[in-house]
């Protein structure tokens, strides 16, 4: 595991992709790399010479993909505006600086040679799931399955279609892909090719579903990227603990946030 770095990246871009998604490109000198799964935790909007207190505690982010440069990196983020601190996020111009300490967090472990691979993303959760698409096409065949509400909510649709793997879609409303749940054509999937290893990452519902499909396809495995509230993404504030199985409980920070999805006691979680 890389050291995480914390400083302050200046904005390169600050995209909008249409409704509430952004696109942020932040320069970080000295990146040291980071693995699929990993997450950064980044400032409620840009920093000042007055330190904001409102809000207060950073918003943990998935590191979407990113790019060599100059001796560091262009660290790239998806990310949904949906509160106050993602709003004043999203008010940051380039040039100005973002607090990151990152690259945090356990990541997706890396999928078993020829064996066929499902990811399954759903929502903001498919931000999670770019990198490891990239990474493990090189070495098994790989399938992605994207979900949400609406075609408008599929985040970095175009980016998963562009590496060339076979793409599936649905949509809660019907306005791309399937109309009905991303899990459907989880199941669909795994009746028709049999055991496969399993990684997703969306809602709680969506991933405890595509827990009980690969547990019930005899073969396949599954690990499960949670996304948890945290205040600071190293397991000093204890408030990302999760309940696992057979008893206890984990940090989502530093003992995920990717798990093997049988170790989640599913039933303790909201």
């Amino acid at each position: 595991m890389t050291r995480p770095l914390r400083l302050d990246a200046p904005v390169v871009e600050n995209r909008d992709e249409g409704g509430p998604h952004r696109r942020l490109r932040l320069r970080v000198a000295d990146w040291p790399g980071f693995e699929p799964g990993q997450f950064v935790m980044l400032s409620p909007g840009a920093r000042s010479e007055a330190e904001r207190s409102d809000p207060l505690l950073p918003r943990p982010m998935a590191v979407y993909r990113a790019e060599p440069c100059d001796g560091g990196a262009l660290v790239e983020i998806l990310y949904k505006v949906t509160g106050r601190g993602t709003t004043l996020l999203a008010e940051a111009r380039t040039g100005e600086r973002v607090r990151m300490v990152g690259p945090l967090g356990r990541p997706f472990p890396a999928p078993a040679p020829e064996r066929p691979v499902l990811l399954v993303g759903g929502g903001t959760g498919i931000a999670s799931l770019f990198e490891l698409a990239a990474r493990a096409a090189d070495a098994a065949p790989v399938r992605v399955l994207l979900g949400a509400r609406t075609a408008a909510d599929l985040m970095g649709r175009g980016d998963f279609e562009a590496l060339d793997l076979e793409v599936g879609l649905a949509t809660e409303d019907g306005s791309a892909g399937r109309r009905g749940l991303v899990t459907e054509l989880l199941e669909e999937a795994l009746d028709r090719q049999g055991a496969a290893s399993v990684y997703a990452c969306g809602p709680t519902g969506m991933m405890r579903r595509a827990a009980e499909l690969a547990a019930a396809q005899g073969g396949s495995c599954c690990h499960v990227s949670l996304e948890n509230t945290m205040a600071c993404g190293f397991g000093v504030c204890l408030g990302c603990a999760v309940p696992r199985r057979p008893g206890g409980f984990a940090l989502v920070c530093c003992d995920g946030p990717v798990f093997a999805a049988e170790a989640v006691a599913w039933a303790g979680l909201p």
